[in-house]
């Protein structure tokens, strides 16, 4: 069997995506989707997104994981997934799609995307940290130098210890950098390293620096290690309103992979 794909870059945050509104691809084989998500021996990806039918939206974008299990809400990865669901004809300058947390807006702005995320009326303080779900669960940890975290050591300590564990969360470690800016590092459950950039992680960082007063702007520039992305949302004493995640989606090569089932 062959499948062709579009190796896509938000950021810096790596997709291969697909287009499976047959249901060709076999989607429940873990071993494969992370085999292609494998630098070495792979196409290599932070993660893999096919694009299926659905009936109330205009396509379904179903996220796995590096490691080949399906995941919760990727930012990056559907700005990718709306780029190539456009190139597809299934979208219009106006985008309705579905992800793992429901129904989502989105629209093109010139060059970039600008996905609508769910309302945060729900976080959580953990000593001198916060925890908010932005459509996947982030750990908030605010530094005075991001640039001198050791991510991967830190990150993975906080991720998979209490009370996450099992479940695990994705960790940023945040740096105010101006009156409406931030600058982010993430380490990403699943891919179990620091990627070069996290949609939800940015958001639910910029939610994080205005909740804690750390900043007031409700549009915030947000520098990661692959580039800048904007947040904005409408803050109210008990919610976080028309929270937007906008940046680029960039088609990098196109191909095919043989595989046997």
């Amino acid at each position: 069997m062959i499948i062709s794909f579009v190796k896509y870059q938000g950021t810096g945050n790596d997709f291969v995506v697909i287009d499976n509104r047959d249901s060709s691809f076999p989607i429940k084989d873990h071993a494969l989707i992370a085999q292609i998500c494998q630098r070495n021996y792979g196409i290599g990806a932070d993660g893999f997104i096919a694009i299926e039918s659905d009936t109330t939206s205009d396509f379904f974008m179903r996220y796995f994981n590096a490691n080949g299990h399906e995941g919760s809400l990727c930012g990056n990865g559907a700005r990718c997934a709306i780029h190539y669901a456009n190139s597809l004809g299934l979208t219009q300058k106006h985008v309705v799609f579905c992800a793992a947390d429901g129904l989502h807006q989105a629209k093109f702005v010139g060059e970039e995307i600008a996905l609508s995320l769910h309302d945060v009326s729900h976080w959580e303080i953990r000593e001198k940290d916060l925890f908010i779900d932005t459509g996947s669960p982030h750990h908030i940890a605010f530094v005075d130098d991001v640039a001198a975290v050791n991510v991967a050591t830190s990150g993975a300590a906080i991720a998979h210890g209490a009370p996450y564990h099992a479940d695990g969360t994705n960790v940023n470690f945040v740096e105010v950098i101006a009156a409406d800016g931030l600058y982010v590092r993430t380490f990403e459950r699943g891919v179990e390293a620091e990627t070069l950039s996290c949609g939800t992680g940015v958001t639910a960082a910029a939610i994080g620096g205005h909740l804690s007063k750390r900043i007031n702007a409700e549009k915030i520039n947000v520098q990661t290690k692959g580039g800048v992305l904007t947040v904005s949302f409408s803050a109210t004493s008990n919610k976080y309103e028309s929270v937007v995640l906008q940046g680029p989606a960039i088609p990098v090569f196109s191909g095919k992979w043989e595989i046997t089932i």
